[in-house]
């Protein structure tokens, strides 16, 4: 990661200098050429994994009306980033990808549909740089939309989730399940009033980022609760195991048994309970009554994946309050990096009451590429695709250094799709272009001998073996087939990277 340069800066301005910091914006970042060879890696490895299962891209501007925007994410709506008004439409930067996918549906009339999205959003967030939680960030989204039968969609995604994360090479991941309906039923059953159920949500959905009696604080003491009210919500949001087991404890508590929005959301987690079994994906997930989803758009299954690194550190409170950094990352847990749930009302709200059911998932770029680069040594890849260098050998008298020679094989090589490179120098220097080859991070040599070129013939060599290997004689007509040959019979590091291998 390259360090944000830091410099001060004069501007004249009538006849008085102006002091500047130049800085990237607060929660933003500069990605260097080695970043970003990582983060592409990363959207390969998604992209692949989302039309495996029959999703198409879209894309959606980068703001939207705001009132689009506006009621859709409970108290994090504070988060929005508000565009100044010139004069025109009132607008704003989108949160998430997951209202404007609404917003598209509602406006082209579309009935079902399976799409990707890898896209920027913003928020006005407190930021934890080292931990991948910035304020403007990608997110990878998968969505269904469509009537299909009960928890049919909910448990692909999950399977499309957990496939997503071993492919990535996250192997630490647990999935936590819950059901807004259950959670909504559990707060009625508790004693909140109607009116105060999002605003208790909200405050439960800080227990991936805050221990219990802070989370209880808030419901007290900002949100009006009684305190045996928080406490009887306290002794459900402790219970979390496999789905079967937490589904026994639920059907056995007496004060849920009349509550239908419960009953509901219980009857169709047993669904979902034989459809991951179905996708053998049981042993990466966990039914966690704490966890709530506080974004106001979600309305059945919800979930988010979470590693052993998400937690808070136990004494979050006391370095927060010592901290006299914008920086949160010593406080804060990572939160999850992957999230989402079904939202079957969404769509309604843009096509006059027309309902289209809704359920995806959102993958959080900026944090797992945190994770994966402090496991990876970036040093071991090149920000260049070279796959072959062209070189030229040899020397005396009416040498001439083959450069239009190695310009053709070059371009031979361009036509058939491999990455290449040459010096641009007509004569030369044989450390010189083994140098320019290491720096270009290429895996094979093509050498134009002085006395083997003229005969049909060149030398294909495997960079990184020792000067004793000296390579391969082929002929100019063998000279592809033996590159590609050698190109695909190993994985490359940038994979070898992203699989944790």
């Amino acid at each position: 990661m390259i360090k944000r340069l830091l410099m001060t800066a004069t501007k004249p301005k009538k006849g008085k200098a102006q002091d500047f910091v130049l800085k990237t914006p607060k929660g933003t970042k500069d990605w260097a050429d080695k970043d970003m060879v990582l983060r592409e890696a990363i959207f390969g490895t998604l992209s692949t994994l989302f039309k495996k299962h029959g999703g198409v891209t879209i894309d959606t501007p980068v703001f939207e009306l705001r009132e689009i925007l506006t009621g859709k994410y409970g108290e994090d709506s504070k988060l929005i980033y508000n565009l100044e008004d010139q004069g025109g439409e009132l607008t704003s930067l989108r949160y998430d990808l997951t209202v404007p996918f609404a917003r598209f549906v509602a406006c082209n009339n579309i009935a079902s549909i399976k799409r990707y999205h890898i896209a920027k959003v913003y928020r006005r967030d407190q930021p934890a740089m080292t931990k991948g939680r910035m304020r403007e960030f990608y997110q990878c989204d998968f969505d269904i939309a469509g009537n299909y039968d009960t928890m049919v969609p909910d448990s692909e995604i999950l399977a499309l989730l957990c496939d997503g994360l071993n492919g990535l090479g996250i192997q630490d991941f647990k999935v936590k399940l819950n059901h807004r309906k259950i959670l909504d039923g559990i707060f009625q059953a508790c004693g909140v009033k109607e009116e105060d159920v999002r605003k208790i949500s909200s405050a439960v959905d800080k227990l991936d980022k805050s221990p219990w009696e802070v989370v209880k604080k808030e419901m007290v003491v900002e949100k009006g609760q009684p305190e045996e009210v928080a406490d009887k919500i306290g002794e459900f949001v402790k219970h979390n195991g496999s789905i079967r087991e937490v589904l026994e404890y639920l059907q056995s508590s007496e004060i849920l048994k009349s509550n239908d929005s419960a009953q509901k959301g219980i009857e169709e987690m047993q669904i979902l309970a034989d459809y991951v079994e179905a996708f053998d994906i049981t042993q990466y997930l966990s039914f966690d009554l704490s966890l709530a989803r506080g974004l106001d758009y979600y309305t059945g299954l919800i979930y988010e994946a979470v590693t052993a690194a998400s937690a808070p550190p136990e004494n979050a409170t006391e370095l927060k309050a010592k901290s006299k950094d914008d920086d949160a990352s010593a406080y804060v847990g990572v939160g999850s990096i992957a999230a989402g749930g079904r939202y079957d009302n969404l769509v309604g709200m843009f096509s006059n009451g027309k309902s289209i059911p809704c359920v995806g998932v959102s993958f959080g770029v900026e944090r797992l590429f945190s994770i994966i680069k402090n496991r990876a040594n970036l040093n071991n890849i090149s920000a260049n695709h070279t796959d072959v260098f062209v070189m030229a050998f040899g020397g005396g008298e009416g040498w001439n250094g083959f450069l239009k020679e190695r310009m053709e094989i070059t371009n031979k090589l361009w036509k058939a799709g491999i990455n290449a490179e040459y010096l641009y120098k007509s004569k030369a220097n044989i450390r010189k272009q083994f140098d320019a080859a290491e720096k270009a991070g290429a895996k094979l040599a093509v050498i134009l001998g002085k006395e083997e070129y003229p005969q049909g013939q060149l030398r294909i060599k495997v960079l990184g073996q020792g000067e004793e290997n000296e390579g391969e004689l082929v002929t100019k007509d063998e000279l592809l087939a033996a590159v590609q040959a050698k190109l695909s019979s190993d994985i490359d590091d940038i994979s070898r990277i992203i699989k944790g291998l």
